[in-house]
């Protein structure tokens, strides 16, 4: 549903970056900058990777972000700039990693999921995050344009906010915590997704509602493999003794951490009462069937006994007296409509009926 197909690379040394095929050559790259520190901000698009150095080596902080990194050449311009190691150039590009914490001693890289979702699908929509933080700069990679990062750029703009007075490692947290902040609400939709499926079975369990909340459990799997592993990558972000990370930031990182694990505990809770939705469903239906079968049950025996005096007036024997009794249908209806009426009333009187 979600695989993705990359380059084949069967055989190339390691670090090898392959392209997907079609993809915008490097002039059509867009790539946005943002240079702050307390006293003043410099926003602006970068036609030049190689200027990007100039800022991620100033005393101010620096975030870069790349919209597209299917883009051919970008990373390469990057790594040749900023000196990146070949294996994590590899690792941006090949958007399937799990998320991930490296220290690579002069830069950090991170990797995460973004995640939105598409209502008309009822499904998630994925995207990777490719993070490299450096002494005085934040590095953004992203798989396509468009994001859910204006809420930052604002605070970047106003001159009083925390991130204009703190230092990269700020950044790269505020950044995470955007993406974590999308999680709830993504979870959000698929709580109100949950909610609709309670009420329509309660009412009128259909095949579709089955299939519906099979997908909306695969879909939970799906985003627990995005997000569970992001605790161990923030966890390690608050153990790590990298000068790039500084003690200001930690307390941030705690409170991060604590929302990742209220995510993955509410993805547990919707996974529970999905299980427990599919168990009701299948009990109604079981119940329905059952009911069913009880009403046919209950008309064949009715059925039975009459069925049998029908039988027994049937036989082709030659001496058979009530045959010629003048009121022999009449009487023969009438006690069958007898033992009908009584059979209905006893079942009746049981609330069998």
């Amino acid at each position: 549903m979600r695989h993705k197909k990359h380059a084949h690379k069967s055989g190339m040394p390691p670090g090898t970056l392959i392209y997907a095929a079609d993809k915008p050559a490097l002039q059509d790259a867009k790539i946005t900058l943002f240079d702050f520190d307390e006293q003043h901000v410099t926003e602006s698009v970068v036609d030049d990777i190689a200027a990007c150095v100039s800022f991620a080596n100033a005393q101010t902080v620096t975030w870069i972000n790349v919209d597209d990194v299917q883009v051919q050449g970008v990373l390469e311009a990057f790594g040749k700039a900023l000196g990146f190691h070949p294996l994590m150039l590899e690792d941006i590009l090949h958007t399937d990693q799990r998320p991930k914490y490296e220290d690579y001693g002069e830069y950090i890289f991170l990797v995460l999921k973004m995640l939105d979702f598409d209502a008309g699908k009822s499904e998630i929509v994925i995207e990777q995050l490719s993070l490299v933080l450096g002494e005085n700069y934040i590095i953004s990679f992203q798989e396509r344009p468009g994001d859910m990062f204006d809420s930052l750029r604002e605070r970047i703009r106003k001159n009083a906010s925390r991130i204009r007075k703190s230092k990269a490692d700020y950044t790269a947290y505020a950044l995470m915590d955007s993406v974590v902040d999308r999680y709830f609400d993504v979870l959000d939709k698929i709580g109100d997704r949950i909610e609709s499926l309670e009420s329509l079975l309660a009412k009128n369990p259909r095949p579709d509602t089955l299939r519906n909340i099979h997908k909306l459990r695969q879909e939970l799997i799906f985003l627990r493999k995005s997000v569970w592993p992001l605790r161990d990558v923030v966890a390690s972000m608050q153990r790590a003794e990298s000068p790039l990370i500084h003690e200001s930031t930690e307390l941030y990182l705690r409170d991060l951490h604590d929302h990742v694990i209220r995510v993955t505990d509410s993805i547990d809770t919707y996974r529970d009462m999905l299980s427990s939705m599919q168990d009701v469903y299948l009990s109604s239906i079981s119940n329905r069937t059952n009911e069913i079968m009880k009403v046919l049950t209950l008309f064949s025996s009715i059925f039975l006994p009459l069925t049998f005096i029908v039988g027994v007036f049937g036989m082709n024997f030659r001496n058979f007296p009530e045959l010629d009794w003048p009121y022999g249908l009449q009487g023969t209806m009438l006690l069958m409509a007898v033992i009908g009426v009584g059979m209905y009333l006893f079942f009746k009187s049981r609330k069998w009926i």
